[in-house]
């Protein structure tokens, strides 16, 4: 990504509405994983420092290709981390209990069939698998520009990926789907092509309502049919 949207990640991962209801699904598919776990392409560290808080003792290890991030993500969750490319990962074979890898798939730089044989490859067999991707490529806008996004994909599409490159799909699901028409109106009618960042800190009012609708989504009995977001949970046969 670009140096600027580290910056933004590190100052408001902890407490703006987007991460909290990320972090919350993950931690949520993270919850009964009892060994080692992974954050291939862990950013500024939010997601870690949120793991080792749910599970002080669990092992925790971090992936970061930019250095200045991966020494933030050090300091700020005091877990492991490695540089290194999610498309060669820097570890043995069956390294893993779990991995967990948000928003990274997407990128330019990965090459997603390399990177998805290499979490297969350092996963134990049985070990759990973890995405979140952006849904829909009419949805690419400015900000998959700064954070250099070159996919965007539907839950079909992301469920064909993970089979093709020999993982058990257990559940992909379309996610943030409350919101969806709010984001398609910010990043499709209201935005700019010079738009800033969507990464920013929101009005405390604004930001409490956000969230709020996230979480009435999160306890929902049924998943929406649309989303933001593809969050997929697989398994290593």
């Amino acid at each position: 990504m670009e140096h600027a949207e580290y910056a933004l990640m590190d100052a408001v991962e902890d407490r703006m509405w987007w991460y909290r209801a990320l972090h919350a699904r993950l931690l949520d598919a993270l919850a009964d994983v009892a060994g080692p776990v992974l954050d291939a392409g862990c950013g500024t560290g939010g997601l870690l420092a949120a793991l080792r808080r749910q599970d002080p003792a669990r092992p925790l290890v971090g992936l970061e290709w930019a250095a200045a991030a991966a020494a933030r993500a050090r300091a700020k969750s005091g877990a492991q981390v490695v540089r290194g490319s999610v498309n060669a990962l820097p570890f043995a074979d069956a390294s893993f209990a779990a991995a967990v890898s948000a928003d990274v798939l997407c990128h330019a730089a990965v090459e997603p069939a390399d990177a998805l044989g290499e979490l297969r490859r350092v996963l134990r067999p049985g070990g759990r698998l973890v995405l979140n991707m952006p849904a829909y490529r009419w949805l690419h806008s400015a900000h998959d520009v700064r954070v250099h996004n070159a996919r965007r994909q539907t839950a079909g599409e992301t469920r064909a990926m993970l089979e093709k490159a020999g993982f058990r799909a257990r559940r992909v699901c379309y996610w943030n789907g409350l919101l969806l028409p709010l984001m398609v109106l910010q990043r499709k009618v209201l935005a700019r092509g010079d738009s800033a960042s969507d990464v920013a800190p929101f009005p405390p009012w604004l930001d409490t309502m956000l969230h709020g609708m996230t979480e009435c989504e999160r306890r929902l009995p049924v998943r929406l049919p649309a989303g933001g977001s593809v969050l997929a949970i697989a398994e290593r046969p």
